[in-house]
């Protein structure tokens, strides 16, 4: 029987078994967004899950929307990124980095020389944003001129190249919760008359530009996208979120990608999830699913047997429990995590939870 034990290949990265530890925010980078100590010991001690994808990694300067995030564009940064890769080796792990631009979920004191956040449209996202300062409101962005696209699209060339140097086994391109590719896909954000905004296919136009260019530096076996069609965190919403997201996944068959990774409704207490048939989107992806979001062991398997979903990503449970894969193996009980500890800190919360 096929279950969360058994091995996988997502493209060309084998997976001892399908427990994913999903990409989880915890602001704890050193200077310069560079990795340090602690983040290797996190990753290496996580090094169990079939796969890890990191945190949302910021592709350049101006991708960045809180403190203490690490980077992937820098010399520094892939030096530090790259003891993280070599301890989730050693440990027998396999680990992608999710590719992060933010958009319009940022502010200026996060952002070189004070620049305004940049978006599809000049529309301000309601909340604020968490800065040095403390929590600010969100600004109006700019809405990038069409001129300007390529340069990001570059960014995300470059910051896979520096993938490749740190030694990751591939990258998941970010383009769920509310960041910069997801605000051009929904309506709610992008208002663009041009070649980018309007119809389904414009407004997915950045996207598979992104994922085009990436699978030529990696190759397709290697890349995954995140998508999160139904969630409402960092204002986002759209008129037809099915109809939109099922294009989306249709359109990316085209590049034989390594997975499709699909958060299954709201997370980060953003609202009400508009409906959404998730079993019928999965259908219409030819490759690899990634199912995340609520999941425990029994919905986890019972996914896989069902052919929902090839691999399953834990969040919170992984937080918690480094060791999460032998709790699930054993029927152990679970640590609780502490969301005090979530976002920014020492190794207090990251590093010092118990295993069996």
């Amino acid at each position: 029987m096929t279950d969360l034990f058994s091995p996988i290949k997502l493209g060309s990265i084998d997976l001892k078994n399908r427990i994913v530890m999903a990409p989880l925010t915890r602001n704890r980078a050193g200077e310069g967004g560079v990795p340090q100590s602690m983040n290797v010991t996190y990753y290496e001690q996580r090094a169990t899950a079939g796969l890890i994808v990191t945190e949302a990694t910021p592709i350049s300067a101006m991708a960045h929307g809180s403190p203490a995030l690490p980077g992937i564009y820098t010399d520094a940064q892939v030096a530090g990124w790259k003891k993280v890769t070599d301890a989730v080796h050693a440990q027998g792990g396999k680990i992608v980095i999710q590719l992060w631009h933010v958009g319009r979920i940022s502010h200026p004191s996060l952002l070189p020389n004070n620049a305004q956040p940049v978006a599809p449209s000049a529309i301000k996202p309601a909340g604020q944003a968490f800065t040095y300062q403390g929590l600010q409101d969100y600004v109006v962005p700019r809405a990038l001129v069409v001129d300007e696209i390529p340069t990001i699209i570059q960014d995300y060339v470059h910051a896979t190249q520096c993938a490749i140097a740190a030694g990751f086994d591939g990258v998941e391109i970010h383009a769920a919760n509310g960041y910069l590719l997801d605000q051009f896909l929904r309506d709610g954000s992008n208002h663009r008359t041009d070649q980018y905004g309007g119809s389904i296919e414009n407004r997915s136009r950045f996207l598979l530009e992104v994922v085009q260019a990436v699978v030529r530096v990696i190759g397709a076996d290697r890349v995954g996208v995140r998508l999160s069609p139904v969630n409402p965190f960092n204002d986002m919403k759209d008129s037809q979120p099915q109809v939109l997201f099922n294009a989306v996944a249709q359109s990316l068959n085209a590049f034989d990608l390594a997975y499709l990774h699909a958060v299954e409704g709201g997370i980060h207490g953003g609202g009400e999830s508009d409906p959404f048939d998730f079993i019928a989107f999965r259908k219409l992806f030819k490759n690899a699913y990634m199912a995340n979001l609520g999941y425990d062991k029994l919905r986890g398997n019972t996914a896989i047997a069902s052919g929902h979903a090839d691999v399953v990503a834990y969040g919170v449970p992984f937080i918690a429990n480094p060791d999460l894969v032998a709790r699930f193996a054993k029927d152990a009980p679970l640590n609780e995590a502490d969301s005090t500890t979530f976002y920014g800190g020492s190794e207090k919360g990251y590093t010092d939870y118990p295993t069996l």
